[in-house]
């Protein structure tokens, strides 16, 4: 077990609990005044002469007095916050070229000499990928950060800023360490893309939830984009929550002039579209990539004697994956469906799994339960014997890779909760507390910290009561000691406990006035665990059923349930459309238009309804042909069950017919659904890695040379650039495609990748640049290429690049993502 539980304080977060360097500093954190940061960096650097490839950081030791120069610009141009030149300052990209702490003493040390009123002590992403995509640890990351952010505090900041995530699990690893290890302000921020979605798929929304719950003082969106395109994503943060919003966009996109980057966006322009913004209630401004003092003394005029609207929280209940978003507003009704099937009380499959240590099942329930209807998950792994925390961590992060939905952490031992949570790219519930002092003292400090929601269960040493007062008296005992944590009503779902009916009859209308109570009288949502009240009844499915719409008409708002019982789902389903969640009742028409009424059958027929079995029995499977079978295994990313029936299939089709009308048509919707929204990169790289599995169970079958590799790609981070995220990503769908892929690594000279063409007689290459000042590489790459090997193709990819500036360095195609750059491969390759 990892020992990380020193970590979680005894009391909340709060302001007072940090320390603030003065009262105007205060007001802005509370959303009573503006502040203005600083801009772009890199920019200015490149324009004061920065050599390509030269790391940025490391000029606060050799050149300082550039770096003062810069930071003394912005302070003249009307800014308070001057931001550290630390982005990159972390011990991956520094490589043992300078120590950490060092370079955040000089960094400090540039911006004090500046005259900045704040110092923001600057962290950016780490550059590379955390499991399940990656393969870097939760608590590596955690580690890395928390060096970072200590190096920030003892060096004398006056705040820690962490900026353009596109991870958020790997935020929330920073401002974690950030918490745990110094008392400055945290201001986090993550970067989108044009579809309103970081390259995970994390929404302006997501970000702003989870980050709010994890006790950040300011949380907001940088980079990427101008401040036109950004104001929407704002708006979206804004609505979700009471927090100051900060917003420090690019100035617009990137084209070459002279053999520079220079960005579109002028001061003017700049200041008229970010004064939109602020008239919709963001409170911190500043500039990105392309912005230099005059954009910053334009937005100085903005803000000059005005102060931000007051801001209301929005008090709905949330719950949050990293590409998902469940929502219990606080005036309304919805219907949430957590799905118990990952729960091993009276399930021996799913004991066998655990016990066995295959977490594959367990994540082949998460993705059924999916597809039928959840919309929260509850993970509960726990069995005797077994180590439950190691156990659910890895269920949680198996989850998280095939999954879009929330989850729900269910457990009766802290340590597992802790560890399902901590790592949890997102906002989850916690089941659950109690109202027990011993269950209050332990669940409710994990909760504040990590940024959770909880379920209460009416109970305490005493037992559950048998009245509804007696069940609202521990509820609201419940409710006034997670106030005493900073977590409010819109973070608590009462679970009143349901009892059985055939033994405690009377205390069905005493559940069911408690819940009602709970709503109206205490104003928290509500959770049942809907199936016990018909233990040891005969047709459980047709009193469950019944009990859970008397439940909704009480209040309910999120049952724990079986969402394969076609009985319950039915419910579910009708009274969306009774209490107005399904607008027009669009859904239940598309559901039941062709439905045929099971109590009206021929006289002496059954008139037991779909799926009215066992209360746990899941809806049996569509009759499916193998080939079907495969196609829907690649489609939800279930690795495990796919060399099985490509052994199956091989017995009747050959090993091209496979790969090329089973495998890649799979590969080719997966595609699809990711243009459209509907996937996101985790299942992306997961249905990749089960055609993976495919391709090299048919190579393991068939003899050497049988099954060639599709085509040789090599893929290269360009010189000066050390960010080889988005090439990891490509690398490894590609390689999932079929292709050989010769990845060439980051910082390569343009020579060595000419050289890999003409060993290994590549005709296409992929080159990477996240950095402004490195797109002069790729475009000497380009050249050399086209001069020396005519003949091959190169497409290019980044946070930098757009089409037209793709174009204009010289490339063949442009890759906006990992899945465009399997479209272009297979361009390439059937040509």
């Amino acid at each position: 077990m990892p020992t990380y539980a020193h970590h979680v304080p005894a009391a909340p977060r709060t302001l007072d609990s940090i320390r603030i360097a003065d009262a105007d500093l205060r007001a802005a954190l509370e959303g009573r005044r503006h502040l203005l940061f600083d801009g772009g960096m890199g920019t200015m650097l490149q324009a004061a002469g920065l050599a390509a490839g030269a790391l940025p950081e490391l000029l606060c030791l050799s050149d300082p007095d550039a770096i003062t120069r810069i930071h003394a610009a912005y302070v003249a141009a009307g800014s308070e916050v001057v931001t550290t030149n630390t982005f990159g300052a972390n011990a991956l990209k520094l490589d043992g070229r300078a120590e950490v702490e060092e370079v955040y003493q000089a960094a400090t040390a540039c911006a004090r000499a500046a005259g900045a009123r704040y110092v923001a002590g600057d962290i950016g992403p780490l550059g590379a990928l955390l499991r399940p995509l990656g393969t870097m640890s939760f608590d590596e990351a955690y580690g890395q950060f928390a060096r970072c952010a200590r190096a920030a505090a003892d060096a004398g900041c006056d705040l820690i800023v962490i900026e353009t995530m596109t991870d958020l699990a790997e935020i929330k690893a920073a401002v974690l360490a950030a918490k745990d290890v110094c008392d400055l302000p945290i201001f986090a921020t993550m970067t989108f893309e044009a579809d309103g979605r970081t390259f995970l798929g994390t929404s302006p929304a997501i970000a702003a939830v989870t980050l709010d719950a994890l006790g950040v003082e300011v949380l907001g969106i940088n980079c990427s984009l101008g401040p036109s395109e950004l104001r929407p994503f704002a708006r979206d943060m804004l609505a979700a929550t009471a927090k100051p919003v900060m917003v420090q966009a690019n100035a617009g996109l990137p084209h070459i002039e002279d053999g520079c980057t220079v960005f579109d966006i002028g001061p003017d322009a700049y200041r008229d579209d970010v004064a939109a913004m602020v008239a919709d209630g963001v409170g911190i401004i500043g500039g990105c990539c392309g912005t230099d003092p005059r954009h910053i003394e334009q937005l100085a005029r903005i803000i000059a004697g005005r102060a931000p609207e007051p801001r209301r929280a929005p008090g709905s209940l949330t719950v949050t994956s990293a590409q998902g978003l469940v929502e219990l507003p606080a005036e309304g009704r919805r219907i949430a469906v957590i799905g118990e099937r990952i729960n091993p009380t009276g399930k021996k499959r799913l004991q066998a799994a655990l016990r066995e240590g295959s977490i594959d099942y367990v994540v082949g329930q998460g993705i059924s339960q999916q597809e039928q209807g959840a919309d929260i998950l509850d993970v509960n792994v726990g069995l005797p014997g077994l180590d439950e925390p190691a156990l659910i961590a890895r269920a949680v992060e198996a989850l998280q890779g095939a999954t879009l939905l929330p989850l729900q952490i269910d457990s009766t031992d802290v340590r597992a909760i802790e560890a399902g949570v901590r790592a949890y790219a997102g906002k989850p519930i916690i089941n659950s507390v109690n109202g027990s002092r011993e269950a209050l003292d332990a669940v409710l400090p994990l909760a504040a910290h990590y940024g959770c929601n909880v379920i209460g269960l009416t109970l305490d040493e005493d037992g559950i009561p048998a009245t509804a007062e007696g069940r609202i008296a521990i509820a609201r005992r419940i409710i006034d000691e997670a106030a005493r944590y900073g977590i409010g009503r819109d973070r608590i779902l009462i679970d009143c406990l349901v009892m059985t009916a055939s033994t405690n009859q009377q205390q069905v209308g005493q559940i069911l006035d408690a819940v009602a109570r709970c709503r109206a009288e205490l104003g928290v949502h509500c959770a049942l665990g809907v199936s016990n009240v018909s233990f040891g009844l005969p047709a459980r499915s047709l009193l469950n059923s019944t009990f859970l719409a008397a439940a909704f008409g009480a209040g309910l708002d999120a049952p724990i349930m079986n969402p394969g019982s076609a009985r319950y789902m039915d419910t579910v389903r009708s009274y969306r459309v009774l209490n107005g969640e399904d607008d027009g009742s669009g859904a239940y028409i598309e559901r039941y238009a062709t439905w045929s009424d099971p109590y009206t059958t021929p006289a002496g027929a059954s008139i037991e309804a779909p799926g009215a079995g066992a209360p746990d029995a899941p809806i049996a499977p569509g009759s499916q042909s193998p080939v079907e079978e495969l196609h829907h295994l690649v489609l939800t990313g279930r690795k495990a069950d796919v060399p099985a029936r490509v052994r199956q299939l091989l017995a009747g089709y050959g090993a091209l017919d496979i790969i090329d009308h089973m495998l890649i048509p799979a590969l080719d919707e997966v595609g699809e659904r990711f243009d459209r929204g509907t996937f996101f990169l985790p299942q992306l790289m997961a249905s990749a890695e089960a055609a993976r599995a495919g391709f090299d169970t048919i190579r393991d079958a068939m003899p050497a040379g049988d099954v060639a590799d599709k085509g040789r790609i090599a893929l290269a981070t360009v010189k000066g650039d050390i960010h080889d995220i988005g090439k990891n990503i490509v690398k490894m769908l590609l390689e999932n495609y079929g292709y050989h892929v010769f990845d060439l690594g980051r910082d390569v000279d343009p020579l060595a990748v000419l050289d890999a063409v003409r060993t290994h007689d590549i005709p296409l290459v992929g080159l990477s640049a996240l950095m402004t000042t490195t797109v002069a590489s790729m475009e000497e790459t380009i050249a050399i290429l086209r001069r020396e090997a005519p003949g091959v193709r190169v497409f290019v990819g980044g946070a930098v690049l757009t089409p037209e500036y793709a174009q204009q360095i010289g490339a063949d195609f442009y890759a906006k993502d990992a899945a465009e750059s399997a479209r272009i491969a297979e361009r390439v390759f059937s040509s």
